[in-house]
């Protein structure tokens, strides 16, 4: 059961960090396709005990979604996805073959190694809470031998958030859906007897400490290599010829 609430400063901290967590969460299970259009999300007492949180944190985050215009509430029927996050934003195309996987994976090593830089020179302390509970839902999901595209996109999005550029953050957003076609993916390949899944979670860490540390220039070459051992992986090393 979660421990009661604590209303003092640190307490309301805490609140808004947890919240922040079960929002990122849900956002990405919305665009995942876990919920879809019209789709009824659990209860608030569920969506506690899912998250081990208070029902007040689930009932902020769920608040945010509701202002942002992706969750709806029927009375006393509960709370409905209104539609998949960022349909539209900035125009990018869906996903319709692997050849575009190729290509998001392009783009994206175009600006998150250099978000991770920036994250490294202007993170806070809050930022640096929201990315190690990220890190410890990553650590507990390798220990169960479990690939989770939620929190792996929500590190990477926190990556964005602690950059203090908005631009990063909104290409993330918009990019969502499209990268969750890639994790999906590559979590399939990471399991088995290898140790795949155990390697990609000390990249996350390797990340993580970087920015920790405020080594910019680390974050950046680390985060790189992660997502070029990622695509990597996904393609066997056998990458498409895109040539027009």
């Amino acid at each position: 059961m979660p421990a009661a609430e604590d209303k003092s400063a640190e307490g309301v901290k805490q609140k808004a960090l947890f919240a922040d967590r079960v929002y990122h969460l849900l956002f990405a299970k919305i665009a995942n396709g876990d919920f879809a259009p019209d789709a009824k999300l659990p209860s608030e007492k569920e969506l506690a005990e899912q998250f081990d949180v208070s029902r007040p944190i689930v009932r902020e985050a769920l608040e945010r979604l509701r202002r942002e215009n992706l969750i709806y509430s029927r009375q006393g029927a509960g709370s409905f996805v209104r539609i998949k996050p960022d349909q539209g934003v900035l125009g990018f195309p869906p996903v319709e073959t692997i050849a575009d996987i190729q290509r998001c994976y392009e783009f994206r090593l175009t600006i998150e190694p250099e978000a991770a830089f920036y994250a490294a020179q202007r993170r806070n302390d809050a930022a640096l809470e929201r990315l190690a509970q990220v890190v410890e839902m990553l650590s507990d999901a390798t220990r169960q031998q479990r690939h989770r595209e939620d929190a792996d996109f929500a590190f990477h999005l926190c990556i964005t958030e602690a950059s203090n550029n908005h631009y990063y953050r909104s290409a993330m957003q918009a990019l969502r859906t499209h990268i969750s076609v890639g994790m999906k993916l590559h979590g399939l390949a990471l399991m088995g007897p290898s140790p795949g899944l155990h390697r990609v979670f000390e990249e996350h860490r390797a990340i993580y400490e970087s920015i920790r540390d405020g080594d910019s220039v680390s974050a950046r070459e680390r985060m790189r290599k992660h997502l070029e051992g990622s695509r990597n992986r996904l393609f066997e090393d056998r990458m498409l010829d895109l040539s027009l």
